[in-house]
């Protein structure tokens, strides 16, 4: 039956200056490109992120990606000193996380925990 997560895909209203903003501020790599999507290699991980053209959501995602970093302090000033859209670190005394957001107002995570 299933065997795995393929892919988690995101709508934006413009495939390729969303490919440029993922490849330059988050530094993922293009894996597969055609007519309408990109599917992204995304560090280390084996579960691409594939940003397809059409219609972006009126209000925020759902479901959403959840990113691991390490140094999530350091990712955290990074993304902010690029003006992407950046919420309040958090720790709930499992985890810290964070939300942040592309150009078309997709929410996105990073996370860290030990």
């Amino acid at each position: 039956m299933i065997e795995r997560i393929d892919t988690m895909c995101l709508k934006v209203s413009d495939v390729e200056t969303s490919s440029n903003w993922y490849q330059r501020v988050l530094g993922f790599e293009v894996a597969f490109q055609d007519k309408g999507y990109r599917v992204l290699n995304v560090g280390n991980g084996s579960v691409p992120l594939t940003i397809e053209e059409g219609l972006t959501a009126k209000s925020t995602n759902q479901s959403y990606p959840i990113f691991i970093s390490r140094n999530i302090e350091d990712t955290y000033r990074k993304l902010k000193s690029q003006g992407v859209k950046v919420d309040q670190l958090h720790n709930d005394g499992v985890n810290n996380f964070f939300d942040f957001y592309d150009l078309d107002g997709n929410k996105l995570q990073v996370c860290f925990f030990e």
